[in-house]
């Protein structure tokens, strides 16, 4: 007979992912909710193909996440790359993104494939696609388009075979319509569109992912994982998570370290909003 509790209900466990903020190795994509499974429903059918794929959600819901899911579900044997393109350097990000040749980037006696050619065979991720310097988003949508990659520098092309799943935070098409993004990579993104809602949009993972952020945390610092009492998990349900589950790893994480047995709401340190 199903448990009415709903920690005790079923956690979905799908790929591996690097947590933030606390950089865990895990092996989960907790989608409880019936949002969320609906979600996984469309990820099951656009990851086995090719084309390009943009997660849209707010910041700390997991798009990272999703996106290693997608890669290793597409079964692409290359390596799974991950970039922030807000991280990328403006007086280097061409070299950074697409290589180059010796003797053109800091005097280096070598040359360099970039993060696009070493994700050759695999996924780039691109993380807030909106950061990318308009220039290098056209330049980023020849590469996809002929399937070619000039290194700075070089006066021949190399082939590449790279998916391409981006992500934003931001609006795009507003970006686009004040000229500070281009409309054509919206276009090429545009039939790999999906959606990641914030926490406070699918509740039924709220308890889920508690639950398994306390048993996560409760194994890497060798401690025995606490209940979750039932007053604090009402305290969870209403909270609005404006961190999302980011918030919520942090949350329960604090929890565990200051708790004795029971986590109780007084443990919970909440975000307003």
């Amino acid at each position: 007979m199903p448990s009415d509790n709903p920690l005790a209900q079923p956690v979905l466990t799908f790929s591996d992912a690097e947590r933030s903020p606390l950089s865990i190795r895990a092996k989960a994509l907790v989608f409880v909710d019936p949002r969320s499974q609906a979600l996984y429903q469309e990820v099951e059918r656009l990851a086995p193909g090719g084309q390009p794929l943009l997660i849209r959600g707010e910041t700390g819901t997991g798009k990272e996440l999703l996106a290693r899911h997608i890669h290793r579900a597409s079964g692409r044997p290359g390596l799974f790359v991950a970039l922030n393109c807000a991280s990328l350097s403006p007086q280097h990000a061409e070299a950074e993104l697409f290589g180059h040749v010796p003797g053109v980037h800091n005097g280096s006696a070598s040359s360099r494939a970039g993060w696009f050619g070493s994700a050759h065979g695999g996924t780039l991720y691109l993380d807030e696609i909106g950061d990318l310097p308009l220039k290098l988003q056209g330049q980023l949508l020849r590469a996809l388009e002929t399937r070619e990659v000039l290194r700075v520098g070089a006066r021949e092309a190399n082939p590449v075979d790279v998916r391409l799943v981006a992500a934003t935070s931001f609006d795009l098409s507003r970006a686009a319509a004040v000229g500070k993004f281009d409309q054509r990579l919206i276009d090429y993104l545009a039939d790999g569109s999906l959606e990641l809602p914030p926490l406070r949009q699918r509740p039924g993972d709220i308890l889920p992912l508690a639950g398994y952020f306390l048993g996560v945390h409760a194994q890497r610092l060798g401690l025995p994982a606490p209940t979750l009492g039932l007053a604090a998990q009402q305290v969870l349900e209403r909270h609005a998570w404006p961190g999302n589950t980011r918030e919520l790893e942090s949350v329960i994480h604090f929890a565990l370290l200051v708790s004795d047995g029971e986590i109780a709401p007084q443990h919970l340190e909440l975000q307003a909003g």
